[in-house]
């Protein structure tokens, strides 16, 4: 059975009296960890691109920026899950065929930068069966004192996906909405009780934050061995949202667009990026973006890991002051929605901004309102026009072993350019 990834992310915070936690969402531990990604290696060792599916497991490296000028002493460890995130019952030799506890001894130092950090790479070990796996890292061999993690998913294809071309919602939603119709065809693996033992989960953009847990099928056509997913209510569609706003400073010498300005009279740089306006009102607008994800790339010089800046990058929305709160978010937060990603509001500049301590890139973003009565894009605005990048991911829990295994990941791209 060939096996094949999807990385993701995975939380951890402080709890009430300080200590840390391990929770099973999107989040890094501590404030110096940085630049978070899953890269994709070649046969030579070397890294081609940021990844997040992979046919060969082996290709899998875990990258991330430690701002300290030394070395520390880094292990990893793999954490089997059930399809809801949750911990699940299989020992470490249910999945692995080695120890369960790997040391982070692939780093560099930074040079000539104006913040020291220590650049690791990890590679993700092979597992034996698919599944969802925590990626945690920890200090000095100690699982308490937690650094970060990282959900993955590993999966195998046994069985296949059609898609219903009817992509749009129904009525009024169809403006700002869209909608994935699909049959599960399962005739390839016995599953006894398909409506019980099957659980499908869908994903918009690589995102957990507002994914569609356990959906369950419309149909179920035992004869055939299909399940018909077909949806008429709002709560199994998408908002569409907007294309992402982006900013370039892969270069400090010349910055790239959407920056307006830059200090360079202080270290590390002071970034400001061009201001920004609610789009809620404005016509949909066509241009192609990383559908909320980051580039790390340095211009200005090679061995971008270790050779770029870390720049304090201000953000700033024109607004009147909203009665929720407003934050930025974008796969180089992992979606999260914590202190430091909250935007301030400034009634004297009538601007909401918030800075943030960002590595040379292309960065993909968004506001996003946190609200419960209010659309989380109303800064964005919602058009089904907008290009969106769907995930199907299909678990099955069989007798043997009892846990939830990913037999089937289908990636669907809507308005595709």
């Amino acid at each position: 059975m060939i096996l094949k990834l999807a990385a993701f992310l995975l939380f951890i915070s402080f709890n009430a009296i300080g200590q840390k936690t391990l929770l099973f969402e999107d989040k890094v531990y501590e404030p110096q960890i940085k630049s978070i990604q899953f890269l994709r290696s070649d046969n030579n060792g070397g890294v081609t691109s940021t990844a997040s599916t992979f046919i060969n497991e082996s290709n899998l490296v875990l990258a991330f920026d430690d701002l300290q000028s030394d070395r520390a002493n880094y292990y990893a460890k793999l954490i089997h899950c059930n399809f809801n995130w949750t911990k699940s019952s299989l020992s470490n030799l249910d999945f692995l065929s080695e120890y369960n506890e790997f040391p982070i001894n692939d780093y560099a130092y930074s040079g000539n930068t104006h913040i020291a950090y220590v650049h690791y790479r990890f590679p993700v070990p092979q597992v034996k069966i698919p599944g969802n796996y925590l990626l945690i890292v920890y200090r000095d061999g100690n699982q308490a004192d937690l650094i970060l993690s990282r959900r993955l998913c590993i999966y195998s294809q046994d069985v296949s996906l059609a898609v219903d071309n009817q992509l749009a919602g129904t009525g009024t939603l169809r403006a700002s909405n869209q909608q994935l119709n699909f049959i599960i065809d399962y005739s390839r693996v016995e599953i006894l009780n398909p409506m019980e033992a099957v659980h499908v989960v869908i994903r918009q953009n690589q995102r957990w934050d507002n994914a569609r847990m356990d959906v369950k099928p419309s149909f179920l056509r035992d004869g055939n061995n299909e399940l018909e997913y077909r949806f008429f209510d709002q709560d199994k569609s998408f908002n569409a949202g907007n294309e992402f706003r982006f900013v370039d400073f892969r270069s400090l010498n010349f910055p790239g667009q959407n920056t307006a300005k830059l200090n360079r009279t202080v270290k590390p740089f002071q970034l400001y990026v061009q201001q920004d306006r609610s789009r809620a009102a404005e016509a949909y607008t066509q241009y192609n973006d990383l559908n909320g994800g980051y580039q790390i790339e340095n211009r200005d010089a090679p061995e971008a890991n270790v050779s770029s800046n870390y720049v304090e990058t201000t953000f700033s929305l024109d607004s009147k002051p909203l009665a929720d709160d407003l934050y930025l978010v974008g796969a180089f937060n992992g979606w999260d929605r914590n202190e430091e990603n909250k935007m301030k509001y400034y009634s004297e500049k009538g601007t909401y901004e918030t800075t943030l301590l960002l590595k040379q890139g292309f960065y993909n973003y968004q506001y996003l309102v946190d609200s419960p009565s209010v659309d989380a894009n109303y800064i964005e605005g919602n058009h089904f026009e907008t290009e969106n990048v769907y995930e199907v991911l299909v678990y099955n829990r069989p007798f043997r072993p009892n846990a939830d295994l990913l037999i089937g990941y289908f990636v669907i791209p809507v308005n595709p350019r």
